[in-house]
Parts: structure tokens; C-alpha cells; sequence
């Protein structure tokens, strides 16, 4: 059957549909699933046939209770038996919770944009206004690139000339 894109997302309330989950694997490249409203085991089943590229943790409430967010979900879905990128996808107000989520390793994000979060609809009023993406983008690239590497500490060159000030080092 001829491929017509090479992405899909399968939505939390769809995850459950193993025959759903066995066609997009077959006819998408990268495959995305959600997991919101779903147990451990109906994740782990949906894992198991779609073979997901990306999953993203989610709560499917909107807005999403912060206290119910549990981004550190975000870590067990990095356990190193998964082969598989992992995002988030927000549903709460405001954006410093999904900052925190890339800052614990969710290399994809998923945000609902509108207009105008009054308009009728219950997306809405959970969702990002541009300006509020265009923040939301700034932060993420900011916090990307606030990251560095992994390993032991060195001076950095924008700290030699405070160093030499201070202590008097070359």
C-alpha cells in the first residue's frame, strides 16, 4: 500500500486499538503515541505493537492539574530497555512545567495552540496563544543550550577575566 506521510501521532483515547497500533507501524516511518488515561500495562501493550519512534507522557485532563502532572514519569519512560525518543504533551496552564519537562530529557513537545483561549471548544482554554508559543520556543532553545555536557566542571572563557580579578589567576 502506498505510504502517503511519513508521521502520525495515535492519540491517548486510541492507544488501546491494537489493530490500530499494528497498521501505523506498517504505513508510517515515525510513529508518535500518547499515553494519557492509560495504565502501565496498556502502554506497555501499545509500546509492543506500535513500536513507536517517540511516546509522550501526558495527562489527558484539560487543563491538567499541575499536582497530577507527574513529569518525573518522563524518567521511567528513559529506562534503557525503551527504544524509543520521549516528549511531552501539555495540557496544563502556564509553560514552566513543560520547561521543566525538557529539562528532564523530553526531546519532543507538544503544546495545543489557539487564537484565543475563551473561544468555545475544550482545548482552548489549556492551550498556548502565539505569543505564549513564541515564549514557549525562546525557553526551550535557552534551555537547550543552558544544558552543556556531561562531566566534570571547567572554567569556562566568559569566567577567566573574573577569575584573574578575583584570585588573581592567569
Amino acid at each position: 500500500m502506498k505510504q502517503y506521510t511519513d508521521i502520525s501521532k495515535i492519540p491517548s483515547a486510541l492507544i488501546t486499538d491494537i489493530n490500530l497500533c499494528k497498521y501505523a507501524r506498517e504505513h508510517f516511518r515515525k510513529l508518535l503515541i500518547s499515553t494519557g488515561m492509560s495504565t502501565q500495562k496498556e502502554i506497555d501493550t501499545a509500546i509492543l505493537y506500535s513500536k513507536p519512534d517517540v511516546v509522550f507522557h501526558t495527562n489527558s485532563s484539560y487543563p491538567s492539574p499541575i499536582s497530577e502532572l507527574n513529569l518525573n514519569y518522563i524518567n521511567w519512560l528513559q529506562r534503557d530497555v525503551n527504544n524509543f525518543e520521549v516528549g511531552y504533551s501539555g495540557h496544563e496552564f502556564g509553560l514552566v512545567t513543560t520547561f521543566a519537562a525538557v529539562a528532564l530529557g523530553a526531546t519532543w513537545v507538544e503544546r495545543h495552540i489557539t487564537l484565543d483561549r475563551t473561544m468555545w471548544g475544550s482545548d482552548h482554554v489549556a492551550s498556548v496563544e502565539p505569543i505564549g508559543m513564541m515564549k514557549l520556543i525562546k525557553g526551550i532553545k535557552d534551555i537547550e543550550n543552558s544544558l552543556g555536557s556531561y562531566g566534570p566542571r571547567e572554567v569556562l572563557g566568559s569566567e577567566l577575566s573574573k577569575r584573574k580579578s578575583l584570585r588573581g589567576d592567569q
